[in-house]
């Protein structure tokens, strides 16, 4: 089984990768879960997974005779974990059409794919991972253009037929809710409001997922709530790595 979500936002800054591998942390208490740092142009999650010195990335993996996928995952905090490199000579280098191959040879041998995925839609590179992937997480801080950006990723999305799993409102203040708002606007429920908290900086700062690093925390709690909501879906492996080669690369809108 396997189902692939795209965990994606509007903007940069909400806490996108933060939430990736938490929810993956999360998950990987009862699935085989994979994470991929599709951000090829921005990427950070090697940072935060504590990969920061890897010998192979995503980079290497995306160029002519390049690494093989196996040479730039790492088994980390329960799952496997493709980082993508910082370097701007090896983005230039990398072929964006190859992440479909990629993503395809981790889906026949995980439950849960997890991508992280770029803040913007302006690139065929950074509307990829939003157009293959079977449901996508929208990750939002709870203010109105952070709405109205979430919207934008979700309509997307479901012009190109990926459904939305739901919704998760990130460095909420006390007293701040949107949630019914979304709720009227979004397709998935939302899954789950993550208090602003100082355990996720000082996680970020650690070089270690929040799950990790302050696992009784209340934003930890959360994320695990947001885990549990997501109800998993078993897909045929083989199947979703076929829909992944043979995907054509669209114009961003």
């Amino acid at each position: 089984m396997v189902e692939a979500f795209a965990v994606a936002s509007g903007k940069g800054g909400t806490g996108k990768t933060t939430s990736t591998l938490a929810l993956g942390m999360a998950l990987a208490d009862s699935h085989d879960v994979t994470v991929v740092d599709a951000d090829t142009g921005m990427a950070n999650l090697l940072f935060h997974a504590g990969l920061s010195d890897a010998d192979a990335t995503l980079h290497d993996v995306l160029v002519e005779g390049g690494d093989s996928v196996e040479a730039a995952t790492y088994e980390r905090f329960g799952m496997s974990v493709v980082p993508c490199g910082t370097s701007l000579a090896a983005f230039e280098r990398a072929d964006p059409d190859r992440l479909r191959d990629v993503i395809a040879e981790l889906a026949t041998d995980t439950d849960v794919l997890l991508l992280d995925s770029p803040a913007t839609l302006g690139s065929k590179a950074a509307v990829l991972p939003v157009v293959l992937a079977d449901r996508a997480v929208v990750v939002l801080q709870p203010t109105v253009p952070a709405l109205s950006d979430g919207l934008k990723v979700q309509e997307y999305a479901l012009s190109y037929g990926t459904d939305v799993a739901g919704v998760l409102f990130n460095k909420v203040h006390e007293g701040e809710s949107v949630a019914e708002q979304a709720d009227r606007y979004f397709e998935g429920p939302t899954l789950a409001e993550i208090p602003d908290a100082d355990a996720a900086r000082a996680a970020r700062a650690a070089g270690e997922p929040l799950l990790a690093h302050a696992p009784e925390s209340t934003a930890a709690a959360a994320f695990r709530r947001a885990a549990d909501a997501l109800d998993v879906r078993a897909g045929d492996g083989e199947a979703v790595a076929d829909r992944f080669r043979s995907a054509v690369i669209p114009d961003p809108p």
